[in-house]
């Protein structure tokens, strides 16, 4: 057990049987009263982030996490499959916990895999990834006002908007914690 203003950002604790992982903390102090610290906090089981008030004093009850690297493999149609690259074995996780990450994963990546205690908690992405553009808008000469930004559709289906000079058939960069287009690859 530590003491809630000992938490920093990502740390990992449990309360009520739920896992959070610590996003950002504000401790604030007034005159009279004891030491208040505000944790904003994601659900690892529901993905919410949420933010909790706790007093000085109150303990938590900090765990550490397995990471596995782990390759992603492919679609069962409800779950996606991956596989240690040490032991060889294979596990499945259903599409409904990976909403977000399934749109930057194209075969054979290799992701961290999060766990606790034997249940899965998550995949973590690295911080951008390569991805072929499929279809694009042509380009609209003049109209170069501010940004110019066409959308393009990259082949795991995801929209970004792309500059201008972006053409179909490239490959791109994008940021795994937005979706926003970063650079040629």
């Amino acid at each position: 057990m530590v003491n809630v203003t000992e938490l920093r950002p990502g740390n990992y604790f449990i309360e009520d049987g739920n896992i959070y992982q610590v996003q950002d903390i504000l401790l604030n102090k007034t005159a009279m009263r004891k030491m208040v610290a505000k944790v904003k906090v994601k659900n690892l089981r529901t993905g919410a982030v949420t933010e909790m008030a706790r007093n000085s004093g109150y303990g938590i009850e900090t765990i550490r996490l397995e990471k596995r690297q782990m390759q992603y493999l492919y679609d069962t149609g409800d779950a996606l499959c991956f596989m240690d690259q040490e032991t060889y074995d294979q596990i499945e996780i259903s599409k409904d916990r990976l909403k977000w990450e399934i749109q930057f994963l194209k075969g054979e990546e290799t992701v961290e895999i999060t766990s606790y205690e034997g249940e899965v908690l998550g995949i973590n992405l690295p911080a951008k990834v390569a991805l072929k553009i499929t279809h694009c808008e042509p380009a609209i000469r003049g109209d170069t006002v501010n940004k110019a930004m066409k959308d393009a559709e990259l082949e795991t289906g995801l929209k970004v908007r792309v500059p201008l000079f972006i053409e179909e058939g490239e490959t791109v960069l994008v940021r795994t914690d937005n979706g926003d287009y970063d650079g040629r690859a």
